[in-house]
């Protein structure tokens, strides 16, 4: 080492021609090489792909040179890297610098020559100007500042270690100092000192010049990972002790941090062991991030962008505290430190790492009944979120415990924890639990956790379309999650806002919270959040016509997600489905939406309209029906209106006029009823098809131009593949476009009579059949109303209309006839 390698790898990537870039990665102070190579280019880690291949899909049509510094700890790490580069990227070059070859195939290596002696000497001046600012080379200083550059073999470093002395030696005593030395090793093929051939024989000579108080401090401080500050490294106590090692340049101090140069901290290390203080003082560097950790804590509460500021930038010595700590006989401070930081992983993903710390800490105790113990389940909880959001064993584990010991703070996360498993399965049951949820923080006072269970519960309402509810609790919500800093629970609340102001066709509000969620959530660096909210922001776009600015959005994303094959994000398939949708992509976008759909969850649903619509549109009307009957199936049972709305509207371009008038209808009745003029927008271009192959021309011209206009005050165009449909049917009227609440209510004037038998079996209508399938399995007149969206006393009236058309008394005999009638 100390040849020079970097200097002369930073002047090599200067000569070239890159244009896509060259990115230099420091290794010094790391172990995840892949890791910290997707940190610097900014490139987000999908967990389930890997740095690797993350990286490799973003470079794969780049002219880039990616320089890797100081990759002799990192082997392995490096070699992983820069032959999963050489085999996916034919356009990205590789330079590292390392103390030996990765053995990576092909791999050429060139071993750095040491300087010429007239190099040797300005880099020795420049350093000395460093320590000397007046220093300058006279007649006497000359000869001996050449003398030690000679026989230091030209070896960069061990020519700035020597010009470092100068603050105490003159250049004659520093060459003196080198005689005596070099004469105790004079072993080697040419002859000469070891120490001018090796950068330990450097090191070691500047070592023994250190008296024994500092050469403690030295070593000691090998126990730091990514450097260190004051306070960690003992206080004022050690200042005087750090000066000195600062001054001859054996620390480096950075912006009021200090680190070691990997070499340096390896050479500490081996000084440590060898003096057996390596126990003692790991001991003390995990006493030490332990205190930080728990004493930043109250901050996690308060100000969630102090607490980061705080603690991130110790992660790689928390890491190394955690090591420890979770090794020893008696785990329960490294227990306590992976409690006290389970935060950090969820905010800035990572989260498998964390999950595996979490679980370490936890199985290293598995008996324990303690508030620790509590908070470590549901330290996993939280990590879950972002890595695993269908487990809630965690959660319900910690909140079992968390309500043994009266916890009433860690029992409310917990219980928000599970309700966030249950977003995907049963909404019902996550509204329950973060009600009560809720109330328990408020009781606690528990600012956080009572903002979570009202983020929540405004998920809920969303997801039922009960969107004036779910905008108060999300507003109320987010008024303490922004000022608290907390930003993951913020974006995804603004994500939520905006997607409420798009189902209303708001769009510049809709804008507006999307791009506000993207800069809330982009200081966390995480995969899972930043992309949620990129999501939202690309939907803006998708429905405001601008497909290509939608693709920008998602197109760092796409190349990750298309490497990794498994990537969960919730709305991104749908997202990506639409854009190909729009694009009249049709294969693509279908693909995208069947990968939205996991099964036994609430996204099992989600795309099956647009599913439904693509089938039909590739001319493949029976695998259309069939996806459809199941989306109205599964959105009615979940109560999901909107996503109900879009399915009945794609039936009723599979069905006869008759029948088709009473899908589009109720599609048109549930957007009116719930607010969502967007829906509105897409149920009047049905209407409008519907009532132009009706032999209704004149009636459908209007409803066209009516809700053109809209449209374009709105901002909200039709795709290409809708505009041309719609202009097919060269509907043409003199009449002035009448206002959307004008429209909407002429198009139900227009409805006119159904063409039904008066009794029977087919007179039934399609809400009406709905009610009936839904009482022929037992549900209630209450149950019957959640699940259709309408009054226990409209149901009523219903059977009662339905009891008259099929001549029958009660339930008993209709179950009777559904059992004949219904698939």
């Amino acid at each position: 080492g100390g040849s020079g390698k970097t200097r002369l790898a930073a002047q090599a990537a200067a000569g070239g021609a890159w244009p896509d870039g060259v990115w230099w990665v420091e290794l010094d102070a790391v172990t995840d090489v892949a890791g910290q190579v997707a940190a610097t280019l900014g490139i987000p880690v999908e967990p389930r792909a890997g740095a690797v291949r993350s990286v490799a899909t973003e470079l794969r049509d780049r002219r880039v040179l990616l320089c890797l510094d100081n990759c002799e700890h990192v082997l392995d790490g490096a070699a992983e890297v820069a032959a999963g580069l050489l085999r996916s990227c034919p356009e990205v070059a590789v330079l590292t610098t390392s103390r030996e070859p990765l053995g990576v195939p092909g791999e050429t290596v060139w071993r750095v020559p040491p300087l010429a002696v007239e190099d040797a000497v300005a880099l020795f001046v420049e350093r000395a100007g460093a320590v000397r600012p007046l220093f300058a080379l006279d007649a006497s200083s000359a000869a001996a500042v050449r003398s030690i550059c000679t026989r230091l073999d030209g070896i960069p470093l061990a020519v700035e270690l020597a010009a470092a002395w100068l603050g105490t030696l003159t250049p004659h005593q520093i060459d003196a100092g080198l005689d005596d030395r070099f004469a105790l090793l004079t072993r080697g093929p040419r002859g000469v000192p070891a120490r001018q051939r090796t950068l330990e024989g450097s090191i070691a000579w500047s070592h023994d010049q250190l008296d024994a108080g500092d050469r403690a401090v030295f070593r000691r401080l090998a126990v730091f990972a990514g450097g260190f500050t004051l306070a960690a490294a003992g206080g004022p106590a050690v200042l005087p002790a750090l000066g000195r090692l600062v001054d001859k340049s054996l620390v480096l101090a950075e912006d009021g941090r200090y680190r070691l140069l990997e070499t340096l901290r390896e050479y500490a290390a081996a000084r440590l062991a060898e003096a057996g203080e390596t126990a003692a003082a790991r001991d003390r560097h995990l006493d030490h991030y332990l205190a930080l950790a728990e004493a930043a804590e109250p901050e996690l509460d308060r100000d969630k962008d102090a607490w980061r500021a705080r603690v991130e930038p110790e992660r790689d010595n928390l890491r190394a505290a955690l090591e420890w700590g979770l090794a020893q006989e008696d785990p329960a401070r490294g227990r306590r430190l992976a409690a006290a930081v389970a935060w950090l992983w969820n905010l800035h993903g990572r989260g498998h790492e964390g999950l595996a710390y979490l679980k370490r800490a936890v199985a290293r105790c598995p008996a324990d009944r303690t508030p620790v113990q509590a908070r470590l389940l549901t330290g996993m909880g939280l990590v879950a979120d972002t890595t695993a959001p269908f487990d809630v064993e965690a959660a319900r584990q910690g909140l079992d415990l968390a309500t043994e010991l009266g916890e009433a703070s860690l029992r409310a996360r917990c219980l928000s924890l599970t309700a966030l498993g249950h977003l995907y399965t049963d909404l019902d049951t996550a509204w329950d639990i973060t009600f009560d949820a809720e109330k328990i923080a408020e009781d606690a006072g528990d600012a956080f956790a009572r903002d979570s269970a009202l983020m929540l519960r405004g998920i809920v309402r969303f997801a039922h379309d009960r969107h004036d509810e779910a905008s108060v609790l999300l507003a109320e919500a987010a008024e303490g999650l922004l000022r608290r800093g907390d930003r993951g629970l913020a974006s995804t609340v603004l994500s939520v806002r905006s997607a409420i102001a798009l189902a209303a066709a708001d769009l510049p509000r809709a804008r507006e919270l999307a791009e506000q969620a993207v800069d809330v959530a982009a200081p966390l660096g995480d995969f899972h959040r930043v992309n949620t909210t990129l999501c939202g922001l690309a939907q803006v776009h998708c429905v405001a016509g601008d497909v290509d600015a939608g693709f920008r959005v998602m197109d760092p994303f796409l190349r990750l997600v298309e490497a990794a094959g498994d990537v969960f994000v919730p709305g991104m398939a749908r997202v990506l489905g639409e854009l190909h949708r729009r694009r009249g992509e049709l294969e693509a976008a279908l693909r995208w939406f069947e990968r939205e759909a996991v099964p036994g969850t609430l996204m099992a649903a989600q795309g099956l309209p647009e599913r439904g619509a693509i089938l039909r549109a590739l001319g493949r009307p029976e695998e259309a029906a069939e996806v459809l009957a199941t989306a109205v199936d599964l959105t009615r049972r979940w109560s999901l209106p909107s996503l109900l709305a879009d399915a009945l509207d794609q039936q009723g371009y599979l069905a006869e006029p008759e029948q088709a008038a009473d899908l589009h209808h109720e599609a048109l009745s549930l957007r009116v009823g719930h607010g969502l003029r967007l829906g509105v927008l897409a149920g009047l271009d049905a209407l409008t098809a519907l009532l132009a192959r009706s032999g209704r021309e004149a009636d459908a011209a209007r409803v066209l131009v009516s809700a053109s206009q809209a449209r374009a005050e709105l901002g909200v165009p039709r795709s290409p593949a809708s505009q041309a449909e719609l202009a097919a049917l060269g509907l043409v009227t003199a009449e002035p476009p009448m206002s959307l609440d004008d429209v909407v209510a002429f198009v139900r004037r227009t409805r006119g009579g159904r063409g039904r038998p008066s009794s029977g079996w087919g007179s039934l209508t399609p809400t009406e059949l709905s009610v009936v399938k839904l009482a022929a399995e037992g549900c209630t007149n209450p149950e019957i109303g959640t699940r259709l969206f309408m009054s226990r006393g409209t149901v009523k009236t219903h059977l009662a209309h339905v009891y008259a058309k099929l001549g029958i008394a009660n339930r008993t005999e209709l179950a009777g006839l559904a059992a004949a009638h219904l698939p």
